[in-house]
């Protein structure tokens, strides 16, 4: 029988889901004014660490134990020195998650089942299953996005800045972390206002839609290239904005193809709208497929668009809010440092600023947005995010795209079974693999296929587990882990890295490691230590001296930083998976391999790889 899973349509907007949400006890109301400077932050963190009112009757199957946090959504109906109420942490439970893709009875597995059932088409036998072939791809047919003429909800104020009419520092962005937008805090010896970023005071957008064309399809009525991705933006005054995006974004790609157009980039940056898009703008897709067609069939419906006002560009018409502007293209690239000379025009050095990597990404050089209007609803709310150490709302993001997408990875990658993105690996970081091998090296070949895949191409540590292994029991994996053979059973590659990475030995770009523990004939074999770092080479000198002292059966040893609790494996492998990296960081001895997970330093330089600057994590208690 053909999978559903539209029990419940998602919601036509954000207030339609917030409305709901507080009618299922799921949304507090805050009436006392909340400073947008770290306080909105410390109400979230300790929502998403809460238990939630409704847990997800689907989410233990795949992430045990962690079904029913994420606490309530935040209505904060006045936000100090802003002109409108701000919504957070909506999407910051797997039950609201669920809510919002409309699965919630068979949760994102449901979604996955009939993304299954679209993927693997056989031809019909005859008249009735042409028929039920035929009814099966209707749902297709509703993707489209539905282009409208006149004004959409989004558009009933319009503030042009050609009327001196548009103020973004009236819009409830937030500072979420106490180092956020300011150099000098994590090293630099340039002040935000030398970086050109002083006017926004280290409050960025962190919850919005950037729709972008390719520059081939500017003249294109219906552009085939319009891509919705999730990026951050820093403020930077009433009318500018930097925009940050990775270089193997769309978006950054958009960017050059204008760059070499010689003309600035149009930029929509769309905040609410029908409650699939969140998920939909940062959706991992093939090649050509656009972000537009993915919420328009998680929706059931296509989205709604309307011609922006001063850009060339389509829009959700049922946005909060929607940022229309330019994005200056005579920035020069990214990995800039104040040594280097000028930094050029149409450019700031944006950042730091607090990452899901539980670490400031650093300050570098980046465009500047130069807006030409602000579209809203007679009474929008604007959402927010807080980006940091997860569980935030991109953590919950993240796990619906591990479960809908796996049957498009199965496509790409036959020989997975399953597949698991830890919570402590920040979604690059690591990846647990589950294969049924069937030749020698068969965990290699699915390794190399993972490196070439899409966004997971990223991915810097891999472990392949058989068939016989919960692979989403982190604990099993651990202790399988501790019994390969570390001769036999390990690959070391050279490749690219998310940019967020601080501990490759140069931007974008580092090793990458996989462990074939599907032969593993022991468990157990794991030793983790810890070593006040005082200075480079103490993490190597620990390694050295727990390889003399332990017994024959331990085949890998850990090493971290002191402050960690050795006693918690969430807690070790997030700081070394932020820490470690493989063409640096190994120490091979004769029976055993030690990895150095410590904070690096001068000093830490081997094998021919430096160490770049190092970030502070992020600390949110006492912030001034």
């Amino acid at each position: 029988m053909y999978p559903r899973y539209d029990a419940q349509m998602p919601y036509t907007c954000l207030q339609t889901f917030l409305r709901h949400l507080e009618s299922q006890a799921e949304l507090i109301r805050i009436t006392d004014p909340v400073s947008p400077f770290l306080e909105v932050t410390a109400l979230a963190q300790i929502e998403a660490v809460a238990q939630c009112p409704n847990p997800s009757l689907t989410a233990k199957d795949f992430d045990g134990g962690r079904e029913s946090l994420g606490g309530k959504a935040l209505f904060i109906e006045h936000v100090e020195g802003c002109d409108f109420p701000l919504c957070i942490n909506v999407f910051g439970s797997y039950s609201r998650m669920e809510k919002a893709l409309g699965c919630e009875s068979g949760g994102f597995e449901s979604i996955a089942e009939t993304i299954a059932a679209l993927t693997k088409p056989s031809p019909p036998s005859g008249i009735r299953e042409l028929i039920s072939m035929a009814k099966k791809f209707k749902p297709l047919l509703k993707m489209k996005p539905k282009r409208r003429k006149g004004n959409g909800r989004c558009q009933e104020v319009v503030k042009l800045q050609a009327k001196n009419e548009v103020d973004l520092t009236r819009l409830p962005l937030i500072k979420c972390w106490p180092l956020d937008g300011d150099p000098r805090k994590v090293g630099y010896d340039i002040s935000p206002e030398e970086s050109g970023t002083a006017g926004g005071e280290g409050r960025y957008i962190t919850f919005a839609g950037m729709h972008t064309i390719h520059a081939d399809d500017r003249f294109s009525s219906k552009p085939k290239s319009h891509n919705i991705g999730m990026y951050r933006a820093q403020l930077l005054g009433p009318t500018t904005l930097a925009m940050h995006w990775h270089i193997h974004h769309d978006g950054a790609a958009h960017w050059r193809s204008w760059k070499e157009l010689g003309e600035p980039m149009p930029i929509a940056i769309c905040l609410g709208g029908e409650s699939v898009l969140p998920y939909a703008a940062t959706a991992p897709l093939p090649p050509g497929m656009s972000e537009l067609l993915m919420a328009g069939y998680l929706n059931k419906s296509g989205i709604e668009l309307v011609r922006a006002k001063t850009v060339p560009l389509w829009v959700p018409a049922n946005s909060e809010f929607v940022i229309e502007g330019f994005v200056n293209t005579n920035c020069g690239p990214c990995d800039w440092e104040p040594n280097d000379g000028d930094l050029g025009e149409g450019a700031v050095f944006e950042g730091p600023f607090g990452d899901h990597t539980g670490f400031y990404s650093m300050p570098d050089r980046y465009p500047i947005v130069e807006v030409t209007a602000l579209t809203h609803r007679e009474n929008p709310v604007f959402p927010a995010t807080v980006v940091g150490p997860p569980p935030q709302e991109d953590y919950y993001i993240g796990k619906a795209t591990e479960r809908i997408m796996l049957p498009l990875l199965k496509v790409m990658i036959p020989d997975i079974v399953d597949y698991h993105l830890p919570r402590f690996g920040a979604f690059h970081n690591c990846l647990f693999v589950k294969i049924k091998p069937q030749y020698a090296d068969n965990a290699r070949k699915v390794m190399y296929a993972v490196w070439g895949a899409g966004q997971l191409a990223w991915t810097k540590i891999i472990v392949v587990v058989n068939e016989t292994v919960d692979v989403h029991n982190e604990q099993e994996v651990f202790d399988i882990l501790g019994g390969i053979d570390i001769q036999e059973d390990i690959e070391v590659v050279r490749g690219p890295l998310d940019i967020l990475d601080h501990a490759a030995p140069k931007i974008g770009s580092g090793g990458k490691i996989g462990f074939d523990a599907t032969r593993a004939t022991s468990r157990n074999g794991i030793e983790i230590i810890s070593v006040p770092k005082k200075q480079g080479g103490d993490g190597a000198k620990a390694l050295t001296v727990a390889n003399k002292s332990l017994g024959d059966h331990i085949k890998i040893i850990f090493v971290v930083d002191e402050h960690i609790d050795i006693a918690k494996p969430g807690e070790v492998f997030f700081n070394f998976c932020a820490s470690f990296d493989p063409s640096r960081d190994i120490h091979y001895f004769e029976n055993r391999i030690g990895f150095d997970g410590t904070t690096k330093m001068k000093g830490d330089e081997r094998e021919g790889k430096g160490v770049r600057p190092w970030p502070p994590p992020l600390v949110l208690d006492g912030c001034d």
